[in-house]
Formats: C-alpha cells, structure tokens, sequence
C-alpha cells in the first residue's frame, strides 16, 4: 500500500487554489506573465519551483492608478 504523505497532498491543494486564483483574475481580462512574456496556463507550474542555481519565482501585482488589479508578473529571483 503506497504511505500517504499529507504535507505533499496539502501542498498540492495548495498549488491548485493558487492557480485557480490565477484562473479568475484572467477570466476578468488580467493577463499573467513569467519572466517579462504573457504565460499561459501550462506555464504557471514553474513558478512554484525552486531551481538548482537556487532561484525562485516572485509575485508583483501590477495595480492601476485608481487602485483596480492590472497584471500579474512573475519574476525569477536569486536568494544569494
């Protein structure tokens, strides 16, 4: 019988209302970019990953002057 490990499954939930959240914000016409292009939806896994030089994907919501949601861009960072 194969362990279940709740962490991984939690984890996972997680990923997936995060992404759902992602979901609704392009329904209402926000676009969503990874590294400076517009991403599509089968692209959005790696911004959840760690890379092996260490690097990482960081949120920045992109608002409008009158306070409304813009874009969404995910940028990769270095943790040095």
């Amino acid at each position: 019988m194969e362990k279940f490990n709740s962490d991984e499954y939690l984890e996972e939930q997680e990923r997936q209302e995060y992404v759902n959240g992602l979901k609704r914000f392009q329904a209402k016409g926000i676009p969503v970019f990874i590294d400076g292009e517009r991403a599509s939806e089968e692209d959005w896994d790696k911004i959840f990953m760690v890379r092996e030089d260490g690097s990482f994907y960081m949120s920045d919501y992109v608002g409008m002057e009158e306070g409304a949601l813009r874009e969404i861009h995910f940028d990769r960072v270095y943790n040095r």
